[in-house]
């Protein structure tokens, strides 16, 4: 049974001690004061923690994630990403050669490992199902994925000079200019709004951290091009989030999605700071005081007591239903 399945990975993950996929997720969501916002520098978060990941490598160092149970040891290419970005904010500080390795051995991971979809468009996939509200059967991709990964191979194009990089990079953001019907990333509601969507599923559900995570891979890709396309892109995605930014907020705590359920999915205590965080950087890229005032207040819902426990007590009523 899926279900059961779930909860015992989920058990064994975070009650049975030792390395999991956890490991690597629940880092401290933090800015990156040393990131520009005008030219292509350092990436917005530090991701320091997922630069020293202490768990499983292959035999060439790229990062495995243990999800345990079934799933096993995985390459997640998200992982991959965010690994090589948070090696590559540590050799721009410290020149470290070492550092400079880490990251582009995950550049070339992510170019040797792009792949076509069904419709033809170059995709990371992820090679093992995932529970989520429907399971995802592999192989299975995903926005954020795109937009991380566009994150890693500009940076390593404007290091190397290599054009391997810039040209895997074109080749995965065509999936944000196609729809998820037809093999890509995005999704158009009935508002006009442009969403990207992390997991690709019907109805979509819009999970916030995954979508402006996916809109920074699309301004990198601007930075280093100046594409007017890729310009327009990222307007759309932050229209997107001013129109819908108040969706998100419970009045104590934010949403984690939009999952059109009778009692809404709330982010947990890791994933509400993480939306702090990126709000914060959205208000640096573009100016718009609308992203650092929701930060504000919901930085303020974080420093209750009362909103925490509240917030724990609707997640884990969410994930007894749906899960």
């Amino acid at each position: 049974m899926p279900t059961l399945s779930y909860y015992r990975r989920i058990f064994s993950a975070y009650f049975l001690g030792g390395k999991s996929h956890l490991t690597f997720w629940h880092d401290t969501p933090e800015e990156n004061p040393k990131a520009t916002v005008n030219e292509l520098g350092e990436y917005y978060m530090p991701f320091v923690e997922k630069a020293n990941y202490a768990g499983s490598y292959d035999s060439a160092g790229v990062p495995q994630l243990d999800y345990h149970g079934k799933i096993g040891r995985q390459y997640n290419p998200i992982a991959i990403a965010q690994y090589g970005l948070g090696n590559y904010n540590l050799y721009r500080r410290t020149a470290d050669p070492v550092r400079r390795m880490k990251f582009l051995l995950s550049a070339d991971w992510l170019c040797s490992h792009l792949e076509q979809n069904a419709q033809a468009l170059a995709v990371w996939n992820h090679h093992f199902d995932w529970e989520y509200r429907d399971t995802l059967k592999a192989p299975w991709y995903s926005a954020l994925a795109q937009g991380q990964g566009i994150s890693v191979l500009v940076r390593a194009h404007k290091e190397s000079r290599d054009t391997r990089y810039i040209d895997a990079a074109q080749r995965a953001l065509a999936a944000f200019f196609q729809p998820t019907t037809e093999g890509g990333v995005a999704f158009t509601d009935e508002s006009g709004d442009l969403w990207f969507e992390e997991y690709i599923v019907s109805p979509p559900t819009h999970i916030l951290n995954g979508f402006i995570w996916a809109s920074w891979g699309i301004y990198d890709y601007y930075l280093a091009t100046e594409h007017p396309a890729a310009r327009e892109l990222f307007a759309r995605a932050v229209r997107t989030l001013l129109h819908n930014l108040d969706r998100y907020d419970l009045g104590f705590w934010s949403l984690y999605e939009q999952s059109g359920t009778r009692l809404p999915m709330v982010a947990s205590p890791f994933y509400h700071r993480l939306h702090i965080v990126q709000l914060r950087v959205m208000h640096r890229l573009t100016g718009e005081d609308t992203f650092a005032r929701i930060a504000d207040r919901w930085e303020n819902y974080a420093g209750s007591r009362i909103n925490r426990t509240r917030a724990l007590i609707y997640k884990a009523v969410f994930k007894l239903c749906n899960y």
